[in-house]
């Protein structure tokens, strides 16, 4: 197959935050409704992130807006991870989704809506853990952690002070979930490999341990703090929640 559009309803299958819609042809305009991908990642206190941020805010029923913005990011991380890796070891290529040219739409409730345009490409070759060769972890690194996790990232922090290194944890988070997802309907082994080649490449690196039965990372996303009875995420860094002061 050459120049062709990668069939990415076999990443819905997967489960909505895989979903990625494209245009079948060349020109094709987006969905109404959808906004340039570059909007999310603008910062100051008027940009749809910070707005975004007091919104989860209150329909979490905390005034901390630190625990709303690690969050949301951990959710928008998620869908782009999901995006990004299912793409990567399922259709042996990852979606550019140039910001200029990707599209976005949030809608009210569940994952954020994902759109690219006519983008054809040439497959890659599978990725092998033994291989001298690191391609796809290359693009995926430069595509998702490098063109979407780190303007996330930062968009975030203008909007809220948050340590970096949580934010990272929430990426590697991000990209442990996805990998259990997706990893039962691909090759053995070949998203693991992926995963665990991005885990040791900074920022990732360090941000925790790749198990067999699942992530433990060094920090915590807060999640603990949004109520008496939230507890502590599978992968956190804490084994129950701490005692708040």
């Amino acid at each position: 197959m050459t120049g062709a559009v990668p069939d990415y309803g076999r990443l819905a299958a997967v489960g909505p935050y895989f979903a990625l819609d494209a245009a079948a042809s060349p020109g094709e305009a987006p969905p109404a409704g959808f906004r340039p991908l570059r909007e999310l990642y603008a910062q100051g206190p008027d940009a749809p992130l910070a707005e975004r941020v007091r919104v989860v805010a209150r329909r979490l029923g905390t005034a901390e807006l630190r625990v709303a913005a690690s969050i949301l990011h951990l959710g928008l991380a998620a869908r782009f991870c999901s995006v990004g890796l299912g793409s990567a070891v399922l259709l042996g290529t990852v979606p550019t989704l140039d910001p200029d040219r990707a599209r976005v739409r949030v809608p009210e409730q569940g994952p954020i809506e994902l759109w690219t345009p006519y983008e054809p490409h040439e497959p890659t070759e599978a990725y092998e853990p033994h291989e001298p060769h690191e391609h796809p972890a290359d693009r995926l690194h430069q595509v998702l952690v490098q063109g979407q996790l780190a303007p996330l990232a930062a968009a975030v922090r203008a909007a809220v002070p948050l340590a970096g290194r949580l934010l990272d944890g929430n990426a590697a988070s991000a990209l442990a979930g996805a990998l259990r997802m997706v990893e039962p309907h691909a090759a053995p082994g070949r998203a693991r490999a992926l995963v665990a080649e991005l885990l040791r490449r900074p920022p990732l690196a360090g941000t925790g341990a790749l198990r067999t039965a699942g992530f433990r990372r060094t920090s915590c996303c807060l999640y603990y703090r949004v109520g008496p009875g939230a507890g502590v995420c599978g992968d956190c860094c804490f084994d129950s929640p701490p005692r708040r002061a």
